[in-house]
């Protein structure tokens, strides 16, 4: 209990120690009353009371950190304690997907050792596929050399026939198109025959009759037509006139001498040629042999005869017949055109797709190989794709 009417004594300065500063002095002014002029004393009971304050104070932001960090420790316990239960329920995810991952994976294994338990039966069952296609392809053909007997012999030996009657009538005679017809007859014969393997002979008996086609000229109807009106007309062109007329009535002396000597002796001229040329008649039928020359020529492809006929008829004409006639000329330009279409010199090879028929059928032993023919022995040929059995 203070005594705020009472003054405090100060304290002696010889009982305090030395270089030690004096308690400060503090007034208490009384309310009823103006202050001191001095000041007064502080009791000494004030520095205890500041301390405990202090202590009050460092107690209390203690207790209140020592809270904050609780409070910050039960924050992250429980925003631990959420992440675990996150991280729980995602691995329980995993775990669930693992295992549906693991059941999809034993799926595919037994899928895939299904697929190959069935590829499995399915080479065993190709390969004997393969083992009844070639009993098959074996039975096929003995099947088919049983078959090519009989008629189809007839009709192999009908087609070599027909093959042999165009080769020679071309060879012979140089008739195209009955060549080429007993072509067409062979091919229509051979196509009758049930066997692939005649198709290549087809082949070049298509390609043999197209040669034939196409080694006759277009227009040899028309050049027939031609020469055989050129020979009918012979006979009506005027020949040369082989002498000259008077050109009038002589005056002079000579004149009357040769006059008088014409009624003894009489000089013609024949130009170089036979008496008997002279005649119309003859010089015309020497011309019409010519043109049937080269319609022969024409006929048999004969490139060489048939220029050579009709120089021989150009020449006659120049020579025997009256050049300034209209109908001559005409008749020269005939010549000279039909000359111009003269017919190719080189011949159609043939007689290939008959070899190649007779090699075939020496190898289907159908009838033994002709004298000289190198065709191979009679055996069956292995096909591709496996052994015989």
């Amino acid at each position: 209990m203070s005594h705020p009417d009472q003054p405090v004594d100060p304290p002696k300065t010889s009982d305090a120690p030395q270089g030690a500063r004096p308690d400060p002095v503090v007034v208490v002014r009384s309310p009823s009353r103006p202050a001191p002029s001095a000041a007064t004393p502080r009791p000494r009971g004030g520095g205890s009371l500041a301390l405990a304050l202090l202590l009050s104070l460092l107690a209390l932001a203690a207790a209140g950190y020592v809270a904050w960090q609780q409070w910050q420790l039960q924050r992250g316990s429980a925003a631990y304690s959420q992440g675990v239960t996150t991280l729980q329920q995602r691995v329980d995810t995993l775990e669930t997907r693992l295992g549906g991952l693991s059941d999809q994976r034993a799926s595919l294994d037994q899928r895939v050792d299904d697929a190959a338990a069935v590829n499995r039966s399915l080479r065993e069952e190709l390969l004997g596929q393969a083992e009844r296609t070639r009993n098959l392809e074996d039975a096929v053909a003995k099947l088919a050399e049983k078959s090519l007997s009989g008629h189809a012999a007839m009709l192999l030996d009908e087609t070599d026939s027909l093959l042999r009657m165009g080769e020679e009538r071309y060879l012979l005679f140089h008739d195209v198109r009955a060549a080429a017809a007993a072509y067409a007859l062979a091919d229509q014969t051979l196509a009758a025959v049930n066997d692939g393997a005649f198709s290549g002979v087809r082949q070049s008996i298509q390609a043999e009759r197209e040669a034939l086609l196409k080694s006759q000229p277009v227009d040899q109807a028309s050049a027939l037509q031609q020469l055989q009106a050129l020979r009918g007309a012979m006979d009506s062109l005027p020949l040369k006139p082989l002498d000259v007329a008077a050109a009038g009535p002589a005056t002079d002396a000579w004149s009357r001498i040769r006059r008088a000597l014409a009624s003894v002796v009489t000089v013609q001229r024949d130009h170089g040629a036979p008496l008997a040329v002279a005649n119309a008649r003859f010089a015309g039928e020497l011309a019409a042999l010519d043109l049937a020359q080269a319609q022969a020529a024409l006929l048999a492809y004969d490139s060489e005869g048939y220029a050579a006929a009709l120089k021989r008829v150009d020449a006659s004409l120049a020579s025997q017949f009256d050049d300034n006639a209209v109908t001559v000329k005409q008749a020269r330009e005939t010549v000279k055109q039909l000359e111009s279409q003269r017919p190719a010199n080189a011949p159609v090879q043939l007689g290939a797709a008959l070899t190649e028929l007779r090699n075939l059928r020496a190898v289907h032993a159908l009838a033994p190989a002709p004298a000289g023919s190198t065709a191979a022995p009679t055996s069956t040929t292995p096909r591709k794709g496996g052994a015989r059995s």
